[in-house]
């Protein structure tokens, strides 16, 4: 007889912040910040991004930009388009009554090159201001 046992590889977050959309209305000029601070150099990290929305979101997807800055690390923004629905139309988040859930490897395998205070920032990036039914965005860093 064989006995398989399935292991799960899972990794508590080190950092994790969502913000709020304002009445579910995300504009250019609303900016969501995460300041971090990073104790060690040279840690691996991947660094999520976070975003829920609601089923009035008129979009398949969601184009962001994901700003970052800090100690020795050249101020940079990012353009990433993470998808939100299948081809059919079906939401690819995890439901939570009328609020989908997505959560977007951005970074993997990101190295800070120092330690002190780090800040990303998200800003949406469509052709559409404001975007209706974004309900909050965030940060995540997993530690590896």
């Amino acid at each position: 007889m064989t006995l398989l046992l399935a292991v799960s590889c899972g990794y508590d977050a080190f950092y994790e912040q969502n913000k709020p959309i304002t009445n579910r209305s995300w504009t250019y000029d609303d900016k969501a910040e995460f300041p971090i601070h990073i104790t060690e150099k040279q840690a691996k990290y991947d660094v999520f991004i976070n975003l829920r929305h609601g089923p009035d979101y008129d979009f398949s997807n969601i184009f962001v930009l994901l700003h970052q800055k800090g100690p020795q690390l050249t101020d940079t923004a990012y353009r990433k388009e993470i998808p939100l629905a299948q081809l059919d139309g079906r939401w690819l988040g995890k439901s939570a009554g009328t609020l989908y859930e997505v959560q977007y490897l951005a970074h993997p395998n990101f190295v800070f090159p120092d330690t002190g205070v780090y800040t990303f920032v998200l800003e949406q990036n469509m052709r559409q201001n404001p975007l209706i039914d974004i309900s909050d965005v965030g940060i995540k860093l997993v530690k590896k």
